[in-house]
């Protein structure tokens, strides 16, 4: 089986997040792994809808949808939600990523639109990461935890 092809979403201020997934990624002694669908470059554009034609483009190339939940990534509604929709659109597996490093569904900080949808949600930690991405599958509702 092929690597999982995964769009990661993320508030602007979470971004140095991400770039530590993409360093695991590229560090020959972390096991962790992932056909990154997010985009190549930084958008030049200040065009909402050709930004988000751009993502779509990516997110249908993916099969798996990570959102690193932050301190803010509730209120992000422009492109996060946006984001989130679209992958469960696709049909995308759905897991939230909480940057706190909670264990347990964070009601406080994780977006309505991944609430209740068979979720699975892990703490920012490249293991868990890394299983979550092998080995779940969406469920139909609910909200899912590693145990």
């Amino acid at each position: 089986m092929g690597l999982p092809r995964t769009f990661v979403g993320f508030s602007s201020t979470d971004i140095h997040y991400y770039h530590l997934m993409q360093a695991w990624k590229n560090n020959e002694n972390i096991d962790f792994n992932f056909t990154d669908c997010q985009l190549t470059s930084e958008v030049s554009s200040s065009v909402e809808s050709y930004i988000k034609k751009r993502c779509r483009e990516r997110i249908n190339m993916s099969g798996y949808y990570v959102m690193l939940i932050g301190e803010d990534t509730r209120r992000k509604h422009k492109y996060v939600k946006w984001e989130a929709e679209v992958a469960i659109e696709k049909k995308c597996t759905i897991i939230g990523v909480n940057l706190n490093k909670s264990k347990e569904f964070d009601s406080v900080r994780t977006p309505d639109v991944i609430r209740n949808i068979g979720a699975l949600f892990v703490p920012y930690n490249p293991a868990l990461i890394k299983s979550a991405l092998e080995n779940y599958e969406m469920k139909d509702s609910g909200n899912y935890i590693f145990l």
